[in-house]
């Protein structure tokens, strides 16, 4: 099941992208605009989820296989480096919440501010390199205005939407008695939104308990609270 929705993603990811770039002008009057930014900012998270489960070994009982689909959603994730990615995710779960995390910002519970420190911790130089050559070849075949609507400002929003409900607002102070030893809240019971909102990713403190739960399972670790 693992590899099966793994492939679904990333084919979804691809294949509306496509869609959009060829079939869809952009248009700030159209609320389909908007709809298919958010549908494909959607999909991008679920690339960084595909590669965030492959880092627990999730997708598969293989650890090739794992690292096979991490690398490729991590990389089509804006070209996100699955090593760094990995080194820093176990960090994180070895340090939850505390200054020796590199996915918590000590500095400020400020959203911009832990935001842009977030990214400085995982964007290299070779990753600006990728995207940047992406960029420039994609307009051989797309239009400019597409390129940005549809596929560089969807990867904004996924961005957004893993940092806001997978780190800033699990992780963020004060840091309560109830949220010990992972230093994490979760999201009240509700599948739908969990879902929506960040393939389960809401129910933090249930991920930090039971990391290898891949995230279509999670819910199911879920109780009342």
């Amino acid at each position: 099941m693992g590899i099966l929705l793994a492939i679904t993603i990333i084919l979804a990811w691809l294949g509306h992208l496509v869609y959009t770039l060829i079939n869809v002008s952009p248009d700030p009057a159209s609320p389909f605009t908007y709809l298919h930014v958010v549908v494909q900012g959607y999909l991008f998270t679920g690339l960084f989820i595909t590669g965030h489960d492959a880092i627990h070994r999730s997708i598969s009982k293989k650890t090739w296989v794992n690292d096979l689909f991490g690398w490729l959603a991590s990389f089509l994730f804006a070209g996100l480096s699955y090593k760094r990615l990995t080194k820093n995710h176990w960090l994180h779960h070895r340090f939850p919440g505390m200054k020796e995390d590199p996915d918590f910002y000590v500095k400020s519970q400020n959203f911009w501010r832990w935001w842009l420190a977030f990214m400085y911790r995982y964007v290299t130089v070779l990753q600006i390199l990728i995207m940047a050559a992406a960029f420039n070849i994609l307009l051989i075949w797309f239009n400019e205005t597409s390129l940005i609507v549809f596929w560089i400002i969807p990867a904004f929003f996924g961005t957004f939407q893993m940092f806001y409900f997978g780190v800033y607002e699990p992780h963020k102070l004060p840091h309560r008695d109830e949220m010990k030893p992972y230093n994490s809240r979760t999201q009240g019971k509700n599948h739908l939104w969990a879902m929506l909102s960040c393939y389960f990713f809401g129910y933090h403190y249930e991920h930090h308990d039971s990391p290898t739960t891949p995230w279509w399972k999670l819910y199911q670790t879920k109780a009342v609270k």
